[in-house]
C-alpha cells in the first residue's frame, strides 16, 4: 500500500513524495533542488521518512485493491472487511476507505468493528452499495437483523455522494404473509457506540426496515442526506435515534413509509433542523417504555422543517403503563401541508391492539410529558381534527404551550384532555377538559 505525502516548505506547496516506512521511492521533479541546495534535499528526505510536522499524510485504502469487483453481482463483503481491517489498524491521523465511483458493490450482512487505532476514520462512498436481491443470498440475518453494522468506531466520517440500496421490496412483499423463513427484516445501516459520527451527502433507498439507526452514540452530525422509500413500505423509518446525546440532523430530504425521524428513549439534546419530511409518519418522539419500564427523552428541538402528506406531523407518543418522562421539547417554524394529524400528543398509544394493555384505561399511568412548546406552526390539515392532546388522567401533560399556531383545513377542530398549559393565538382554538 502506497502513502502519498504532501510537502510544504513554509507555507508554499512544493510537491509530493511517495513513502513507506523505510524508503523514499520518488521525489517529484516539481521540487527545485538547485534552489534548495543539497542540505534541503537531505532534510526533505529525512522528513519524508519520519512523517515530520510539516508533512501531511493521507493513507487511503481502495476496496478494489482488496479484490472488490463492484459489478453488482459478486459478493464483495470479504474484500470490504479486509480493507477495513487495514484501515482500522492504521495509526495515521485520518485513514480513508475509498469506495470508488461508477461501480455497484454487493455486500451481505457485515459488521465493521472498532475500536480503531486512529482517532478519526473516514469512508468516501463515491460509488454505490447494494444488498442481496434475493432472500436466499442473505447470510446471518437472524444474528442481529442488521445489514451494515458499525460498532465502537470513534470519529467515523462517511461522505457521499454514493448510494446505499437495501433492496427492501423483496422483504416488504412478505409482510402479513405466513413466514416461510426465519429471517426478520433487517435495518439497513446501524451505528452503535460511535461517538463523533458524521454522515454527509449520502443517499439511502429502500431499506427492508429502518434506514439508519443510531444507538449509544454521542456527538453525531447527519446532514445533506436523502432517504427514499415508497409511502406504503412498512416500518421504513428514515432515522431512528436511541440512547444517544448531542445529535444534529439537518438539511436533509426524508420520504419513507414510517417516521422520518424517530427520537426514542434514552436521548438528550437532539436537534432536527431543515428537514423535508413526507410521505411518512412525520417527526416523532416515540413509544417510551411499556409495562412499567423507565425511559426518558429530554431537550429536543425541531425547527425550520417542512412536513407534507404524512399521517402525522409533530408527534409525541407514549405507551400505557410506562414510566419516565419526555420534557423540554420545542417545535418551531414548521410548515405543514395536508397532514392527517398535524400536532398530536398521545399517551394512550397502542402499537398492537391485541396487546393486553390495549386499549388502556383512562387513568392508566404513562411517562410524564411536560414543557413542550409549539411556536410558529402553520399549514393545512387533511382531517378535521388538527390538534390532539390526548393525555393520561393519572399524569397530566403539563406546561404545554402553543403560540402562533395556525392550521387550516376541513372545519378544523382540536381535541384536548388532561392537559395544562397556555394556548395563545392558536387556530383551531384549544379548550381542555
Amino acid at each position: 500500500m502506497q502513502h502519498f505525502l504532501t510537502v510544504f516548505i513554509g507555507n508554499e506547496w512544493r510537491g509530493q513524495c511517495k513513502c513507506n516506512q523505510n524508503t523514499i521511492s520518488e521525489l517529484p521533479a516539481s521540487i527545485d533542488f538547485k534552489e534548495m541546495g543539497f542540505l534541503m534535499v537531505v532534510l526533505l528526505s529525512l522528513s519524508c521518512l519520519s512523517f515530520g510536522s510539516q508533512i501531511t499524510s493521507v493513507a487511503t485504502y481502495d476496496v478494489t485493491s482488496y479484490g472488490a469487483k463492484g459489478d453488482g453481482n459478486t459478493d464483495d463483503s470479504s474484500a470490504f472487511l479486509r480493507a477495513w481491517d487495514d484501515l482500522c489498524g492504521d495509526v495515521s491521523p485520518e485513514p480513508t476507505l475509498i469506495i470508488p465511483s461508477d461501480k455497484t458493490f454487493l455486500i451481505s450482512p457485515v459488521a465493521f468493528s472498532g475500536p480503531c487505532k486512529s482517532p478519526n476514520v473516514n469512508i468516501k462512498l463515491l460509488g454505490n452499495i447494494t444488498a442481496p436481491k434475493t432472500l436466499d443470498r442473505w447470510k446471518d440475518c437472524i444474528k442481529n437483523n442488521i445489514w451494515i453494522h458499525f460498532t465502537s468506531v470513534q470519529g467515523l466520517k462517511i461522505q457521499g455522494p454514493g448510494q446505499i440500496d437495501g433492496q427492501g421490496s423483496i422483504w416488504w412483499r412478505k409482510e402479513g404473509q405466513p413466514k416461510t423463513s426465519t429471517c426478520n427484516r433487517p435495518t439497513a445501516l446501524h451505528f452503535n457506540s460511535c461517538n463523533g459520527l458524521q454522515l454527509r451527502g449520502t443517499k439511502h433507498i429502500n431499506s427492508p426496515m429502518l434506514h439508519i439507526s443510531i444507538n449509544g452514540c454521542e456527538g453525531v452530525d447527519v446532514g445533506n442526506i436523502q432517504i427514499l422509500a415508497p409511502g406504503d413500505s412498512p416500518n421504513t423509518d428514515g432515522i431512528d435515534i436511541g440512547d444517544s446525546s448531542h445529535v444534529n440532523i439537518h438539511d436533509s430530504n426524508i420520504q419513507t413509509g414510517d417516521d422520518c425521524v424517530a427520537i426514542n428513549g434514552g436521548t438528550h439534546d437532539i436537534n432536527v433542523t431543515g428537514v423535508f419530511c413526507g410521505p411518512g409518519h412525520g417527526i416523532s418522539i416515540v413509544s417510551l417504555e411499556e409495562n412499567g419500564g423507565y425511559d426518558t427523552v429530554e431537550q429536543v428541538r425541531v425547527e425550520n422543517c417542512n412536513i407534507s402528506g404524512t399521517t402525522n406531523g409533530l408527534r409525541i407518543k407514549t405507551v400505557p403503563y410506562g414510566t419516565g418522562y419526555a420534557r423540554r421539547i420545542v417545535f418551531q417554524d414548521i410548515h405543514l401541508v395536508n397532514v392527517e394529524n398535524p400536532i398530536i400528543i398521545d399517551q394512550h398509544y397502542c402499537s398492537n391492539p391485541e396487546d393486553a394493555f390495549c386499549p388502556a384505561l383512562p387513568n392508566a399511568s404513562a411517562a410524564k410529558v411536560s414543557d413542550v412548546m409549539y411556536t410558529n406552526i402553520y399549514g393545512s390539515s387533511a382531517t378535521k381534527q388538527a390538534i390532539t392532546f390526548n393525555c393520561s388522567g393519572k399524569y397530566n401533560c403539563t406546561e404545554i404551550v402553543t403560540n402562533e399556531v395556525g392550521i387550516l383545513g376541513h372545519d378544523e377542530i382540536s381535541y384536548c384532555q388532561n392537559t395544562q398549559g397556555k394556548f395563545i393565538d392558536t387556530t383551531p382554538p384549544i379548550s381542555c377538559y
